[in-house]
């Protein structure tokens, strides 16, 4: 008899992913980025720094949580870091995209960002090429991010 996993490998499926777990971008300041997202998201630090793994000396991610959605971002330091800034253009991340649940979530995220000074594009709604809703804007270190409503 085939274990669950073999069973799985020979049929060509995938295991099974359970979620979303967490967002780790590397950040030039991880003491400013943290502030920043505490700011503009209103996560929460877990109260320890966790070592990176793989051989690496002195990096470190500081790990900040959204209490409601439960939403897990790591921010990276690496001592090699050269503290360039994000750009979309090279290998790597794009840019990272969170949920809401209605449109008019989006006006409050626009209305959010403006009082707290941080540039964003408004709402933008397209149908092309399917119906959506968006504001983009980026962090301290020019990663873009955005808040998106797929209309049904």
């Amino acid at each position: 008899m085939l274990t669950r996993e073999a069973a799985l490998a020979e049929s060509g499926t995938a295991p099974a992913v359970t979620g979303y777990h967490h967002f780790a971008p590397t950040v030039s300041d991880v003491e400013a980025s943290a502030q920043w997202y505490e700011r503009v998201f209103g996560m929460t630090r877990v109260p320890a720094a966790f070592p990176h793994h793989g051989g690496e000396e002195g990096g470190f991610a500081v790990v900040l949580m959204e209490p409601r959605s439960g939403i897990v971002l790591g921010l990276h330091h690496h001592n090699s870091n050269p503290g360039q800034p994000f750009d979309e253009r090279r290998t790597g991340l794009d840019h990272m995209s969170f949920a809401v649940t209605a449109r008019a979530d989006l006006d409050a995220w626009a209305g959010w960002l403006d009082r707290l000074g941080v540039e964003n594009s408004g709402v933008t709604d397209t149908g092309d090429p399917v119906p959506y809703s968006v504001v983009v804007f980026r962090d301290p270190d020019n990663i873009q991010l955005e808040l998106i409503y797929m209309a049904g």
